[in-house]
C-alpha cells in the first residue's frame, strides 16, 4: 500500500535466468566470468551468484510452482531467435574478461571491440 510522502528505498536486487540445468549454469557463469557462487539449494532449482549490489540467479526453465501461477516461460522455438534475457558483463580488462570465458567453455558471437 502506498503512503503519501514516504520515502521508498529501491535497490534492483534480482535477475533469474531461465536454464535447463541450475548446478551446471551456475557453475559455467561463475568460471566463465568469474563471480562467486553465494548458493545452490540442495534440490538444484535455485542458483545464486554474487556480483556486486544485484544477484544474478537460475532457476529451471519449467517448474509446476510458477508455471501453474504465472505461466510457463516461453523459450525460442528455433536457433534463429533469440532467449528472453540477455545478461551484460562489465570488465576493466576485457582483452582478459573475453579470453577466461573462452576458456571456460563461453562461444564467441563477435571479438571484443571499442565503443564510443
Amino acid at each position: 500500500m502506498a503512503t503519501t510522502g514516504s520515502k521508498m528505498n529501491t535497490v534492483f536486487a534480482y535477475t533469474v535466468v531461465y536454464v535447463k540445468d541450475v548446478a551446471k549454469s551456475t557453475a559455467f557463469y561463475s568460471k566463465a566470468f568469474g563471480y562467486n557462487i553465494r548458493r545452490i539449494d540442495d534440490s538444484n532449482r535455485w542458483g545464486e551468484l554474487e556480483s556486486g549490489q544485484t544477484t544474478i540467479a537460475f532457476t529451471p526453465v519449467h517448474q509446476h510452482e510458477t508455471d501453474d501461477l504465472t505461466g510457463a516461460v516461453k523459450t525460442p522455438s528455433s536457433g534463429r531467435e533469440r532467449q528472453p534475457v540477455e545478461v551484460c558483463f562489465a570488465y576493466s580488462d576485457v582483452d582478459a574478461a573475453y579470453k577466461r570465458a573462452l576458456e571456460n567453455g563461453a562461444v564467441a558471437v563477435s571479438e571484443p571491440e571499442e565503443k564510443e
